[in-house]
């Protein structure tokens, strides 16, 4: 039997916390063969983004055919889509390769503050999103492509998600990390269905990556055939184990990467 594939379109995060590293670290720790198209490459460090040079659009596409001529994918999983183009050039893919086991992480803005996104390009990406199995927003993300303030409780969230719900996607997952309270909550919403996912909060300094992290693990459960409930539940426990243990690593002066523990769930 062969291996699971995966595919993360994404930037390229040079201290390795996030973005295209962080999907093929996490893709690998879970048991899946990660592929990756780079849409962005970026100066960063653990601290902030400096600069960031995007990848021509068409040789984003270029890196898309190659990879669907060759491998087997089986999920799919977008970050940072710097530019409208980008936008365009990958959605023009997902139609040409009918692709249904799409996590969209509609990342907007680093969590030093850094803007990731075109403020132009946010329409584009609102029409992205009709397109994927399960976009994955953290509160100010969900409240950007909205154009409203931040959820400040579950209700809210899930009021955001039902929103961001009528915009095409099968499914949305409201990423409750940067909220308070004793535990960290995400709201999973599907037509028909809420399911609540939790873990206990943890104070940490090193949470660079988490929601790419999140995201891409995901994707690895998609890309295993798990139903997506499941993948959500298993990649919450993964990204959760991933975070107690980061502060232990000591890398980096800012928010540092996460490490990955795949023996710990």
């Amino acid at each position: 039997m062969s291996i699971p594939i995966a595919l993360t379109i994404a930037g390229s995060d040079s201290s390795a916390g996030a973005g295209i590293q962080a999907d093929l670290k996490t893709f690998a720790a879970l048991g899946v063969y990660g592929a990756s198209v780079i849409t962005a490459i970026t100066v960063q460090n653990t601290k902030r983004v400096f600069a960031i040079h995007d990848v021509p659009a068409d040789f984003i596409a270029a890196q898309i055919d190659a990879l669907f001529a060759d491998l087997d994918i089986g999920a799919v999983k977008i970050g940072m889509l710097n530019t409208a183009a980008a936008i365009d050039v990958v959605a023009a893919a997902l139609d040409r390769y009918q692709l249904r086991n799409v996590v969209l992480d509609p990342v907007l803005v680093a969590s030093s503050g850094d803007q990731l996104l075109e403020s132009s390009a946010i329409g584009r990406l609102r029409q992205l999103i009709g397109r994927v199995r399960v976009v994955t927003p953290n509160l100010l993300e969900a409240a950007t492509l909205l154009d409203t303030l931040p959820a400040r409780d579950e209700d809210e969230m899930r009021l955001q998600a039902e929103s961001l719900l009528a915009l095409g996607p099968g499914a949305v997952l409201i990423k409750g990390g940067h909220g308070g309270g004793a535990e960290s909550v995400d709201v999973l919403v599907e037509a028909g269905s809420q399911v609540r996912l939790t873990a206990p909060r943890v104070a940490v300094h090193n949470t660079h990556g988490t929601g790419c992290t999140f995201s891409s693990a995901i994707a690895a459960g998609l890309a295993k055939g798990l139903p997506l409930e499941q993948a959500s539940r298993e990649a919450k426990i993964y990204v959760s184990a991933a975070i107690a243990a980061a502060d232990r690593l000591g890398v980096g002066g800012g928010r540092g990467p996460l490490h990955h523990f795949p023996d710990r769930w």
